[in-house]
């Protein structure tokens, strides 16, 4: 008689489990061996050099954050106290705090509902003369629709910073993900396709540009015997060079990493998809097949249960969860600031903080624990 298989012991599934590969050890042992451990040693090159290369990019610039790599790009961009730059209104709050730390003006638009990303019908209505820069922020899966937003700002003038933090490897009408604008910028915490415990990347094809973004990384030191006068405000934005050995490991599986999180995103879409309770995105839509940095879900409008219940329960059997991003204009410490106007609303990103939360999906989850999550989920939502 066939035994029956026992099934697999369910421990604590937490929101991300990143994966540490066999090139990441042998490249941190080398850094280590070598002594070479601060920023100015060799892999610190090779995974700006790679990193471009991948990204069909001329100059990288390895920094300590995808929140530094913004700042950076933006100070770059020499722009005048007060000149607006437009965000979206649904991302998270480093976006908007690298603006307002500048003296910049953030102007917000609404989210799409099927891509949760900026809608270009709003960027374009909220152009004006103040419009010096639009930051494109790429959300979750999908990548922004980019083509109407990059002509109406060539043609105005206005510049560009794409931020690719959750497109690594994404491609928007077969054009890779971090390829637009005046730079693109990067993160690459723990909960990103590629990580380097803390850590990030500016892109750009512009010499002059990378050569500021260079000083402004690491304090504006002036050069030779002036090394200590400095010529303008930078800051000790520096990645080192073990986590840049990481980095070049995690590269080398990119390809892999890629398709194990389209393999996570089917395998939930095709557990979950009879439950009318919840919006799932598509595999694809009509510019880019998605590339599930996080699997997300919305409840619709007719589930009887609220977001937060849900994410309670699903915690009481050991599923860690993640609420969506909390819209812009609503945040406190901006309304304190009055950083926005009283009045401003945007309906979608609202839904989708009240309604939205993403799931276990980082690349170290195993099927089994996607099929216990599921199953759980379907129960609670019925």
């Amino acid at each position: 008689m066939k035994k029956k298989s026992k099934s697999k012991k369910i421990k604590f599934i937490p929101v991300n489990v990143p994966k540490i590969f066999r090139e990441d050890k042998i490249y941190v042992k080398n850094s280590l061996n070598t002594n070479w451990i601060s920023s100015e040693g060799p892999f610190v090159k090779k995974f700006e050099q790679e990193f471009s290369k991948f990204n069909k990019r001329k100059f990288g610039i390895a920094v300590s954050s995808g929140t530094a790599a913004l700042e950076i790009s933006l100070k770059a961009l020499k722009l005048k106290p007060r000149d607006e730059i437009i965000i979206p209104a649904f991302s998270i709050i480093s976006t908007a705090l690298c603006v307002i730390k500048l003296g910049l003006r953030p102007v917000l638009v609404d989210c799409d509902l099927s891509t949760w990303n900026m809608m270009p019908e709003q960027i374009i209505k909220k152009i004006n003369r103040k419009t010096k820069g639009i930051i494109i922020t790429h959300i979750y899966g999908f990548p922004v629709d980019l083509e109407k937003i990059i002509k109406i700002a060539r043609k105005k003038n206005i510049k560009i910073i794409e931020d690719a933090a959750e497109m690594i490897g994404q491609k928007y009408k077969n054009r890779m993900c971090g390829s637009f604008g005046e730079a693109s910028t990067f993160s690459f915490y723990a909960n990103k396709h590629i990580t380097t415990g803390e850590g990030g990347m500016i892109l750009t094809d512009n010499k002059k540009f990378y050569e500021k973004c260079v000083s402004l990384r690491n304090l504006c030191f002036g050069s030779g015997n002036n090394r200590f006068d400095h010529d303008d405000i930078g800051w000790n934005y520096r990645l080192t060079n073990v986590q840049a050995a990481i980095g070049c490991g995690q590269l080398k599986n990119i390809n892999w990493i890629i398709k194990r999180k389209r393999e996570i995103g089917k395998r939930y879409t095709d557990l979950l998809k009879t439950n009318n309770r919840i919006y799932i995105q598509p595999e694809r839509n009509k510019f880019a097949k998605n590339i599930y940095w996080v699997f997300g879900l919305v409840l619709k409008l007719k589930s009887k249960i609220k977001r937060d219940n849900v994410i309670k329960k699903l915690y009481e059997k050991k599923i860690q969860t993640r609420p969506f991003f909390y819209p812009m204009h609503k945040q406190k410490i901006f309304r304190k600031m009055n950083i926005f106007n009283k009045n401003e609303k945007y309906p979608n990103a609202e839904y989708l903080s009240k309604n939205g939360f993403y799931l276990p999906s980082g690349i170290g989850i195993k099927n089994y624990e996607i099929d216990y999550i599921c199953k759980t989920l379907n129960k609670i939502l019925i």
